[in-house]
């Protein structure tokens, strides 16, 4: 793997983003070769929480997006996106923070997920008078697939759901949502089994739904470890939402080496004191690199794989390596995380970099909870 050069890193802060603008571009063109067309993608926003990222898609024609928050919501709106998917059950104060998001942004196309039917009576409550907006909410049935997180999975469960969305004033019938996070599996053979196996429940629940005549438009399937598998399906009811190859990260590269991306978003870090000839300390702390993996694995760094991390606490990470001999404080290195999608939320800004220079910045708009709404 090949660490980027930066003729003017020494200007920049650490610890930092840098996102390298040539791998982004390589990594969009490769995402929509794998859906097949523009038409069919619905990538997640969660992984960049950029408007800069998001006007990018735009511009490459991917029109449709899906978001966790309500703050990733109103920063794809404010970019110009038109067609927004809220993969989350709201509840409490977010159904009124619906309200105002359709309220200030009337011409955009908005659903979120449900899968209780007192949600779909007070999403519907909210919603049932029409205050001037183009279009109803949009209602996309969560689906469980395996993942057991949110959704159902019950069939009689789920058309009682579906056909309360149908009955509800103010409300429409998007579809499904069918994600499968669980589904790591590294043999490409073994995960393409167990993510058609999960979506047998939808195609079976959609082609129940459609015979009573109700409509399921939608089935907005899966992340990026299972998007090359339903890539290769035919269904035109099928929308795709890779979100972590947008950036790469090294968690995914081992999980999924079949799949070629390359990682845009890198760490800027320096070394701060070397206090022994094996130990280098670098200024990467917990709270400038993604926590969830487990100490020792958060991040990579090429120019030392082999380098154990020893210690990593909120400002300071320890390396123990034969090669902290050849740094001093103040050497910069550059690092992959191993989850990057937290990672970008730990970070205000990122710089961007073009041509081997970095040339400016790009705010992390929905890094937060909340915007405006």
């Amino acid at each position: 793997m090949t660490v980027p050069v930066l003729e003017n890193v020494a200007e920049c802060i650490s610890p930092s983003l840098v996102i390298i603008r040539e791998a982004l571009d390589s990594n969009l063109r490769n995402m929509i070769a794998i859906a097949g067309s523009v038409d069919r993608l619905r990538p997640h926003c969660k992984t960049h929480k950029m408007a800069a990222v998001t006007k990018i898609e735009l511009a490459l024609g991917i029109t449709k997006h899906k978001a966790a928050t309500f703050a990733e919501a109103e920063m794809l709106a404010d970019a110009g996106v038109k067609d927004i998917f809220l993969a989350y059950n709201l509840v409490g104060p977010n159904i009124d923070r619906a309200v105002k998001f359709r309220t200030k942004y009337p011409d955009v196309a908005f659903a979120a997920t449900a899968d209780d039917a007192a949600m779909i009576t007070a999403l519907s409550n909210a919603m049932k008078e029409p205050r001037g907006w183009t279009a109803k909410m949009g209602v996309v049935l969560d689906v469980d697939t395996g993942l057991h997180r949110t959704g159902v999975s019950d069939p009689s469960k789920a058309a009682a759901l579906y056909e309360q969305i149908i009955q509800s004033p103010g409300l429409e019938p998007w579809g499904f949502h069918a994600y499968d996070g669980h589904n790591h599996q590294t043999p490409f053979e073994e995960r393409t089994a167990a993510v058609l196996s999960g979506f047998e429940l939808a195609r079976k629940l959609r082609d129940d739904f459609v015979a009573r005549g109700w409509p399921v438009p939608k089935i907005i399937c899966g992340g990026t470890g299972s998007f090359p598998v339903f890539a290769k399906l035919t269904d035109p009811a099928v929308e795709l939402s890779p979100g972590t190859c947008v950036f790469h990260d090294t968690g995914y590269a081992t999980a999924f080496p079949e799949m070629h991306f390359d990682p845009a978003q890198w760490i800027i870090t320096r070394v701060i004191s070397r206090p022994t000839d094996d130990r280098l300390t670098c200024d990467v702390g917990n709270k400038a690199v993604a926590s969830d993996p487990p100490k020792g694995s958060r991040i990579f760094f090429p120019d030392l794989p082999d380098a154990e991390q020893v210690l990593h606490n909120e400002e300071h990470l320890v390396l123990q390596t034969p090669l902290a001999k050849n740094y001093k404080p103040g050497d910069v290195l550059l690092a992959i995380p191993k989850h990057v999608c937290p990672t970008s939320a730990l970070h205000k800004w990122a710089y961007v970099a073009e041509g081997g220079r970095v040339t400016g910045q790009w705010d992390v708009t929905s890094r937060d909870r909340q915007i405006t709404i």
